[in-house]
């Protein structure tokens, strides 16, 4: 049988990254992955000219200039711009939160009058030191907008109460006293010309890859093929969940295919009321302007509505829920990846962390300076 140097178990971002710097110095590396396809979450696949995002929307950002050096040597990238639209109960607004959305929701068109208004509702609210996401919501954007777009998506996405949440999944989102719509506050950002399947695919070339095998049925058996594993499913499976499940939340979509050339004119609408059951309506013509790879308008359009679900053994985990209690469940599962011999545990299930796609290849590419004592590129 042969023998490899690393055995890569997960086909995803961290496993592509590892897998292709690996190669470069002449390591012989096997990537698996128990999915019929490469590319983890960002598995994009083509219907009817359309690149259909099928794990939920993904956009390229960072301003990393080492992290896009390195993608761009795989892949050319459309300058796509997210502008996302937040629909309450049809009204509508601009995310991220600028002076669009404070105009719609005020009536105020100069900054210090938008200032004013967070100042005295968060005042109102008595916050001085935020204490979970309600209030962390509340001292950024005022108590109207956390009503009418935080309170009822969040709690739809994370199935818990805004104040059963920690403070810094809030800070997350881009607040600005401006009136641009561009939701990365990023140098660099894009959709790559073909989708993130093809840009990984280029990444694993020459590189060995099995499908559909499940490294932890049959673990004993493939970790005797190289002398290191590197694992980026969830830690707590790997360790057969003995010291408990972390808890993670998971992302149903229904996807279907229109006879209409446009539905709703934006990649990507939050509906932030907590009645519509679904978060957002993604419509994907839309990463790439609605244009063929030829620069052909496209006649239909493909939508998926997503819905945010507790997870359970059996479905795709999405997003780690980093609260006290997950976190320090976590921090044992890593005492005990710490022990494992030959073994190295990464990206977000393996480091039970949320990372955007750029996140993941950084430390990616950080593991693999230290690992494979080679540059980053």
């Amino acid at each position: 049988m042969d023998h490899y140097d690393y055995l890569i178990v997960g086909a995803g971002l961290f496993g592509a990254v590892f897998a292709e710097r690996a190669k470069n110095i002449g390591k012989k590396c096997l990537v698996v992955d128990r999915r019929d396809h490469i590319a983890g979450n960002v598995y994009t696949y083509e219907r009817n000219g359309i690149h259909v995002h099928a794990y939920g929307p993904h956009i390229f950002h960072t301003n990393d200039n080492a992290v896009w050096e390195y993608v761009n040597q795989f892949t050319r990238f459309h300058n796509f711009k997210l502008g996302t639209i937040a629909n309450y109960k049809g009204e509508i607004y601009s995310l991220p939160f600028n002076m669009y959305t404070f105009n719609r929701m005020w009536g105020v068109l100069a900054p210090e009058e938008a200032e004013k208004r967070i100042r005295e509702q968060r005042e109102a609210a008595g916050i001085k030191e935020p204490q979970n996401l309600e209030e962390q919501a509340i001292s950024l954007v005022g108590t109207d907008i956390y009503e009418k777009l935080i309170k009822g998506y969040t709690e739809k996405q994370w199935g818990r109460s805004c104040r059963e949440l920690p403070s810094f999944i809030i800070k997350r989102l881009p607040v600005r006293f401006t009136w641009d719509n561009n939701y990365f506050n990023a140098l660099y950002q894009g959709v790559p010309v073909g989708g993130y399947t093809q840009m990984v695919k280029n990444m694993l070339e020459g590189i060995e890859v099995r499908l559909g095998v499940d490294y932890l049925t049959h673990k004993g058996e493939l970790a005797s093929l190289a002398e290191k594993v590197v694992y980026t499913g969830a830690i707590d499976a790997y360790f057969d969940y003995k010291l408990g499940a972390l808890e993670y939340r998971s992302v149903r979509f229904e996807t279907e295919e229109l006879n209409k050339p446009n539905y709703q004119g934006n990649a990507v609408v939050n509906y932030t009321d907590k009645e519509t059951p679904w978060t957002r309506i993604i419509e994907h013509k839309w990463f790439e302007f609605g244009k063929d790879a030829a620069g052909n308008d496209i006649p239909g359009t493909v939508i998926s509505r997503e819905y945010s679900a507790e997870w359970k053994p059996g479905i795709e985990p999405y997003y780690p829920v980093n609260d006290e209690k997950n976190g320090a469940l976590y921090a044992e599962y890593k005492v005990l990846a710490e022990q494992e011999e030959n073994v190295i545990f990464g990206g977000r299930l393996g480091e039970y962390r949320y990372y955007d796609m750029d996140q993941v290849i950084a430390r990616a590419l950080a593991v693999c300076g230290k690992e494979l004592r080679e540059g980053l590129v």
